[in-house]
């Protein structure tokens, strides 16, 4: 099982259909709307938090489905699981058009399943309100197969495959408490992107007008991009990936894909001019 979930990553007559899908995605005019889709407010992917609705409505329908006189019941809860799928699909989407090209593949075959789901749920729906409550049953329990077949796919993806998880959580645990010298003040020319190495952690240094170090994580929360390799503009930097906005002076995500901050380092200048930095709570 999942030797075959895994192929789904390498299955590249996909990707005749993932760079389509994904220019669509990402030319929807949603605005700031965008990252709340992503989860933003939130601190991680609201996708995974909305799926619970249509979820828990499909799997009390068919619990309603096998108790006597709960026929009524067990069609609102279809038809809500139905309408809840959509905002869950499209906080999925926006997640999924800023993924790895073998997340994509995966989320596919997930989004595809879940779609088989909505349209069997849908039709049991249309066939419970027309009286052949048997063939509603049916249909239900077919639509909550073919979701549980998405889920278990989303799962592989979100846990297996890492999309949507925080890539700079491991950070304060690869690092040793206490201050790390990473080079000279004249080392980091102003308003430029430098790049440290600190043990096995990458860092991104940059010196501000007046003098002022900002050193962040170097590699994006959201799907390990490499920040010194981005943009500095308006104190802030852009990742090169998939274009995530990490305020310098506190790591703060200002615009996402990415939905947790960089771990920021507290940064001191000895008398000769050696910069030093230390990440709170490392150790």
């Amino acid at each position: 099982m999942v030797t075959s979930l895994d192929a789904l990553g390498r299955w590249e007559k996909l990707d005749a259909l993932t760079g389509p899908v994904q220019r669509v995605v990402r030319g929807l005019p949603l605005g700031r709307y965008r990252d709340v889709l992503h989860g933003l407010p939130i601190g991680h992917p609201l996708h995974p938090a909305l799926v619970q609705v249509p979820m828990g409505a499909w799997l009390s329908a068919a619990v309603l489905d096998v108790v006597p006189g709960t026929g009524r019941s067990a069609r609102l809860l279809v038809g809500v699981g139905v309408l809840a799928a959509a905002p869950a699909a499209w906080a999925g989407w926006v997640d999924w058009a800023e993924q790895h090209e073998d997340q994509m593949r995966t989320g596919l075959v997930h989004a595809a399943s879940i779609a088989v789901a909505v349209g069997l749920y849908a039709r049991s729906w249309v066939q419970r309100g027309r009286g052949r409550t048997a063939r509603g049953k049916v249909l239900g329990f077919a639509g909550l197969c073919a979701a549980g077949a998405g889920g278990m796919i989303g799962g592989h993806l979100a846990y297996r495959q890492a999309a949507g998880a925080n890539k700079t959580e491991p950070v304060p645990h690869l690092l040793d408490d206490g201050w790390h010298p990473v080079g000279r003040v004249e080392d980091f020319p102003i308003g430029e992107a430098v790049r440290r190495e600190l043990g096995e952690v990458p860092l991104l240094v940059v010196r501000r007008p007046g003098g002022h170090l900002h050193v962040l994580a170097g590699r994006c929360s959201h799907l390990s991009g490499p920040l010194p390799e981005g943009t500095i503009t308006d104190g802030c930097v852009v990742c090169p990936w998939h274009g995530s906005v990490f305020r310098l002076s506190d790591g703060a995500n200002v615009r996402g894909p990415a939905t947790a901050p960089q771990p920021t380092f507290q940064v001191s200048v000895d008398y000769e001019g050696i910069v030093h930095v230390r990440l709170p709570g490392a150790g």
